[in-house]
């Protein structure tokens, strides 16, 4: 099968190669094979390409990506709830610190059948591959946050893959009373069109000092000592973008993939009440995935998701928006995982 697979560690452009003869992987008993028709690229697949987390890291060869929409082609004999021939969608690697050596970004790959999901109908393959790290992940905060109907939330950098998912969570899902956000000035309308009431300019606005204070502040971009200062008493600061001394009223949330939360939030996806926002930039042929990746800067505070619908060998661009820490809490947990690591190795960070 073909695969974008890199054997060592490096940028994207130098190290990631297109290879045509890659053996498609086996399936165990708990797994399905899926025909990948899309999948998108996170900042999380240049951290590990970088080798950022070489001490702990799978070895190269490994196959490149974690969000994926397909069809399944086989099943394991363990696999209870999806058949051959249904489309499926969901972020392939349950903790992203140990990922598979078989990403995304390829023909075909096998996937445990507990973070798929059935692809909602009124989405193509390429939104539907847009969705599962970044609406996991702020479903799962705003759920550990407890937000529930009636109450109000800050969202610091609305404007984000998660952010924006936070917003149309909390006033779709959750039943928010009221949802203000905060991005830079040019992003300001975005967060309107995805349901803020109030859009913030984070820039010459002091959100903190606002006289209305917040049930709930999710904070996805490190602010959450401002954040907790426009939060009412006696309750708390949800972040994703943490580093791991978080003291209460903060708290730090951890994703895991699950297809649970996904077909959870299939009904309202259906219904048009979560939307993947799609870049203007798609979409990249297959073979110019590199080009692809050259959007997605891991060291700036926009991220991309991508979207390689592989059958018609196109690469779109999905989800670029403000401030897009749409897998922030995920590496975070890497990186405390690393440290704690290489505390027990004796190790320096330095070192790697």
């Amino acid at each position: 099968m073909k695969a974008w697979v890199y054997g060592q560690y490096g940028k994207p452009e130098d190290v990631l190669k297109l290879k045509s003869e890659v053996d498609v992987p086996d399936v165990n008993d708990d797994q399905v094979l899926i025909k990948v028709v899309a999948a998108s690229l996170n900042p999380i697949d240049f951290k590990h390409m970088h080798g950022y987390f070489k001490a702990i890291d799978s070895p190269p060869l490994t196959v490149a990506g974690y969000d994926v929409a397909a069809v399944v082609v086989r099943v394991g004999s363990k696999v209870k709830e999806v058949e051959v021939g249904d489309e499926v969608y969901g972020d392939i690697h349950e903790h992203a610190l140990y990922p598979k050596g078989c990403g995304s970004l390829a023909e075909y790959t096998a996937v445990e059948e507990k973070v798929l999901a059935l692809k909602p109908k009124n989405l193509s393959f390429a939104k539907a591959a847009s969705l599962p790290v970044a609406v996991e992940t702020a479903y799962g905060g705003l759920e550990s946050a407890g937000l529930s109907a009636g109450k109000s939330l800050l969202v610091l950098g609305g404007a984000g893959g998660v952010g924006s998912f936070i917003i149309q969570l909390a006033k779709n899902v959750f039943g928010a009373s009221e949802v203000a956000a905060t991005c830079s000035a040019g992003k300001l309308e975005l967060l309107k069109t995805v349901g803020a009431d109030l859009a913030i300019d984070y820039k010459n606005n002091k959100y903190e000092d606002l006289p209305e204070k917040f049930d709930v502040v999710y904070d996805t971009v490190g602010e959450s000592d401002r954040g907790i200062k426009a939060l009412k008493e006696g309750v708390r600061v949800v972040t994703i973008a943490g580093d791991g001394s978080e003291v209460p009223p903060v708290f730090m949330f951890v994703v895991t993939s699950t297809g649970c939360v996904l077909n959870k939030l299939k009904p309202f996806t259906e219904e048009g009440k979560l939307k993947p926002v799609i870049h203007t930039k798609g979409p990249f042929p297959f073979s110019k995935t590199i080009e692809a990746f050259s959007e997605t800067d891991p060291l700036s505070n926009i991220s991309v998701h991508f979207s390689c619908p592989i059958q018609d060998y196109v690469v779109s661009i999905v989800n670029t928006i403000d401030m897009t820490h749409n897998i922030e809490c995920i590496f975070r947990e890497c990186l405390m995982r690393l440290g704690k690591h290489l505390r027990m190795r004796s190790l320096n960070l330095s070192e790697l």
